[in-house]
Order: structure tokens, then C-alpha cells, then sequence
């Protein structure tokens, strides 16, 4: 039982800080710029598959930097060329513009590296036990993923609240007339700001693509779970986003780890089930199998209750 727990832990620890890598960059520019981007994942998936290609080339460790380097490129490529021509049609234009960015990307994608896995995999160098506990080991490079997102939340909160930089980005989403009259080019502060979302995207998927697989429908399996994430936190907060992703990698690994069905339940409590009942084959759903839709009940328990997040607010 400890082991389960401790493990369970340390992968839902692993799991929800990999969440955060990909939600901190989608809850930088809604924060900043009020853009609910639907291309964030597919951003994600494209830095994985640049890092497998450079990575190939020059190594894992350069293609850990220049990957998010390009992915942030093309996000500025994407704000500069097209959310900022149909910013001014409103939301509704923003998130149909971003929905075909998502599909043209993942078309690029397989157009270019095909419809299958590729052999995306952590460095050399990381390739031994951190440590073992109960006859299991612990993968150094979940112990790398853990170092890199706790860096980053910790830098971005730097960031956005002590320096001048962060003071500037947060002024200009309320106030931008008054930041570009003190002589600021704010159109240039949200082009850099949907480019830092995209690298962290980019990172992101750099980090997780040897530990979740390299494939086409990488965004997919995990997009929706960021937009859950981003609700249940609160959108537009960084502290929401962090506190939620935990919460949920928690959740998930959890449910997994448990395979308990309510019949197990019923039966510790001296309740006997009728085998032939209606309800017979719900009492042997264990909680692994509901697993995956344990976010969404979260979302809507979220909504119902706290519709602003959990850290959210009405304004936003």
C-alpha cells in the first residue's frame, strides 16, 4: 500500500507538472491578451516533432533549446499574420481562426513526418534510475521533467510580478492606450507574449514526446485535458493553472493506480449485490476505467459551483 501511494504520488506529481508546461503558456496569453487559443496543442505536438528531428541531427540537449525557439517563432508568425487581423471581429473570429490553425498544423505535421510513432527518446544521459524505493525505480528524466516545470512556474511568477517587464505585459491588457502613450509598442508586447505561450508550448512537447509518444494525435490527447485545466484554475491564473494541473494529475494517476469497482465498495460495508440486475454491470465499473472522464466530472462540478475557477475571478 505505500508503495502504491508513494509511486502514485510521484507519477501524479510527474504527470501534473507536464500539464502545467503545456497550460502555463495558453494561461500567459489568455491572461494577457483575453485569447482562448485552439492551436496551443497542436503548437505542443510541432515542438515535439522538431525536437525529434534536431535531436537527430545535433542532439537532445540543443534541440531542447532551439525547438521551443521555433515554436515561439511560429506563434509570433500566427499573432502577427493573423490573430491581429481578425482581432477586431471578436472573440468568436479568434477561436475559428485558431481551430484551423490547430488542423493545418497537424496536417503540416503528418504531411511531413508522417501518420506514425517516431523514435522520439530522452538523452543518453538521463537514461538511469534517480533512485528505488520498494524494488521499483524512479526514471531520472521524470525527476528532469519535475526540475524544468517547477523552473518555469518559478520564473514566470518572477516575471510577471517583480519586473518591469511583467508590469509592462499586465498593463498593457488593461490599459494598452495609456502603455502605448508612455511610449511602449504594445502591439509588439502581445506579439512576444503569444510567442512565450507558443515556446512554452513548444517545451513543453520537447519534454513529454519521449515519455508520451511522438504521433499525430499527441494534441489531441492531451488539448482537451489543458482546457480543463485552465477552467478548473481559473483562466487567466498562473497559480490556478498550477494548482489545478497538480490536482488533476493527481486525480488521474490515482484512479488508475486504484482498481476498485462499487460492488469492492458495497461488499467491505456487508452490502451484497443482485448479479442479475439492472444496474449489475455498473456495480463492476473499477474506478481505473472511469479514470479518464474524472477531469470533466471535476470541470462540471467546477462550473456548477465555482464557475469563476478556483482561483479565477468575475472579471476575468
Amino acid at each position: 500500500m505505500a508503495e502504491l501511494i508513494i509511486f502514485s504520488l510521484l507519477n501524479g506529481l510527474v504527470y501534473g507538472l507536464l500539464l502545467f508546461m503545456l497550460s502555463s503558456g495558453l494561461t500567459l496569453i489568455f491572461s494577457m491578451m483575453g485569447v482562448l487559443n485552439f492551436a496551443h496543442a497542436s503548437i505542443y505536438m510541432l515542438g515535439a516533432y522538431l525536437a525529434y528531428s534536431i535531436s537527430n541531427a545535433i542532439g537532445f540537449w540543443p534541440a531542447l533549446i532551439i525547438a521551443p525557439a521555433l515554436a515561439g517563432v511560429v506563434g509570433m508568425i500566427i499573432e502577427r499574420y493573423g490573430l491581429r487581423r481578425v482581432h477586431h471581429y471578436g472573440h468568436v473570429a479568434e477561436l475559428i481562426f485558431t481551430f484551423g490553425v490547430a488542423y493545418l498544423i497537424e496536417e503540416l505535421v503528418q504531411l511531413v513526418w508522417g501518420k506514425e510513432y517516431v523514435d522520439f527518446s530522452e538523452p543518453e544521459a538521463l537514461m538511469f534510475p534517480l533512485f528505488e524505493l520498494f524494488g521499483t525505480e524512479f526514471p531520472a528524466y521524470k525527476g528532469f521533467m519535475l526540475l524544468v516545470s517547477v523552473a518555469i512556474f518559478a520564473l514566470l511568477m518572477a516575471i510577471l510580478t517583480r519586473s518591469r517587464v511583467g508590469l509592462i505585459i499586465q498593463a498593457a491588457i488593461t490599459h494598452p492606450n495609456q502603455v502605448a502613450m508612455l511610449g511602449h509598442n504594445v502591439p509588439l508586447v502581445f506579439m512576444g507574449v503569444f510567442g512565450v505561450g507558443s515556446a512554452l508550448a513548444g517545451l513543453a512537447g520537447v519534454i513529454a514526446g519521449p515519455v508520451l509518444g511522438t504521433f499525430p494525435g499527441m494534441a489531441i490527447v492531451l488539448g482537451s485535458i489543458v482546457f480543463v485545466v485552465i477552467v478548473v484554475g481559473g483562466l487567466g491564473s498562473l497559480t490556478g493553472a498550477f494548482v489545478a494541473s497538480l490536482l488533476i494529475g493527481m486525480l488521474q494517476t490515482f484512479a488508475v493506480a486504484i482498481d476498485v469497482s462499487l460492488n469492492d465498495v458495497l461488499g467491505l460495508v456487508g452490502i451484497t449485490t443482485d448479479a442479475e440486475s439492472a444496474l449489475s454491470d455498473l456495480y463492476t465499473v473499477t474506478v481505473s476505467q472511469i479514470g479518464p472522464i474524472l477531469p470533466y466530472l471535476l470541470l462540471v462540478l467546477i462550473l456548477v459551483f465555482r464557475p469563476t475557477g478556483l482561483f479565477g475571478n468575475r472579471e476575468t
